[in-house]
């Protein structure tokens, strides 16, 4: 069984000095080992940004998309190969900006992939302007005087989208975090992760600090129950997202894969795709 530590290579990441996308690498390395996983079952994909880079910071087969992609390459790899653990990577900007019907449409396909979203409020590869899940007043250099719209809640946006599997955890919370990416890798259906991951660079606004004394944590409410939906969005509505731990989970659901007729249990890229030259004629004749 391997260990988180040959979930490592040899590419040291670029990421400035305390971002929390460090952590969030050192999660995603835990969670693969700790259930159970070789390198060569997983499978991580990334879009563009300073979190896409992870894709090429993991021990695994990885590849680093375009832009607000990163989900529809995730998908293609999941049903060609569905005995890999696809894990899809990328920032706020990368999901829930350019990205966001991507996003959207993959929640409520609920292929069997993990979703971690490194979620620090800004553009951070490109020096620093307001993303979808900056704060109202928030300036930058895209909005100097402030921002005038609204917070996108991502949350709110899954659970209504018919997510089964809502999880939010912070990057300073290793042990939490790891947790999370472990239950999401093991259900069955698409699992959304979304992390608070401080910018430490261009967001001095929404700090370590600042997150320390502003997250809600699910483990404070022993009566939670994750399995309820209707208590979880007003659990998110009540703390306006600033909540962490398993937000929601639905088991009943199956997910994709096993609703595709013929869909066989033998991943595609193992099977036999020669065809012969009657079997070419016949499908050839079904367009005539």
């Amino acid at each position: 069984m391997a260990t988180f530590k040959e979930f490592r290579n040899n590419v040291k990441p670029n990421w400035c000095p305390g971002c929390g996308d460090f952590s969030i690498q050192a999660a995603i390395q835990r969670a693969a080992a700790n259930v159970g996983l070789e390198p060569e079952d997983v499978a991580v994909i990334s879009g563009i940004g300073c979190s896409g880079r992870i894709s090429g910071y993991i021990h695994a087969y990885g590849f680093h998309g375009i832009h607000g992609r990163a989900l529809p390459i995730a998908q293609g790899v999941k049903l060609a190969n569905r005995e890999l653990t696809v894990i899809a990577s990328g920032g706020d900007g990368d999901g829930f900006a350019i990205g966001m019907g991507h996003t959207v449409h993959a929640i409520r396909r609920n292929l069997n992939i993990t979703y971690i979203v490194m979620d620090n409020q800004i553009y951070g590869l490109t020096k620093g302007q307001t993303s979808p899940r900056s704060g109202e007043g928030f300036k930058t250099k895209s909005t100097p005087q402030g921002s005038i719209e609204s917070t996108l809640s991502p949350l709110e946006i899954a659970m209504s989208a018919g997510a089964t599997f809502v999880a939010q955890s912070f990057s300073s919370d290793l042990k939490g975090l790891t947790s999370l990416i472990e239950q999401g890798i093991q259900h069955d259906g698409f699992s959304l992760i979304n992390v608070f991951s401080p910018c430490v660079t261009f967001n001095k606004v929404n700090t370590y600090d600042w997150f320390k004394e502003n997250i809600v944590k699910l483990e404070d409410f022993p009566d939670y129950d994750p399995a309820n939906r209707m208590m979880a969005m007003n659990k998110i509505m009540e703390t306006e997202g600033m909540l962490t731990g398993l937000i929601y989970q639905d088991k009943s659901r199956r997910s994709y894969e096993n609703h595709i007729p013929g869909f066989k249990d033998q991943a595609l890229a193992k099977q036999n795709l020669d065809m012969t030259k009657e079997e070419f004629n016949q499908l050839v004749a079904e367009f005539k």
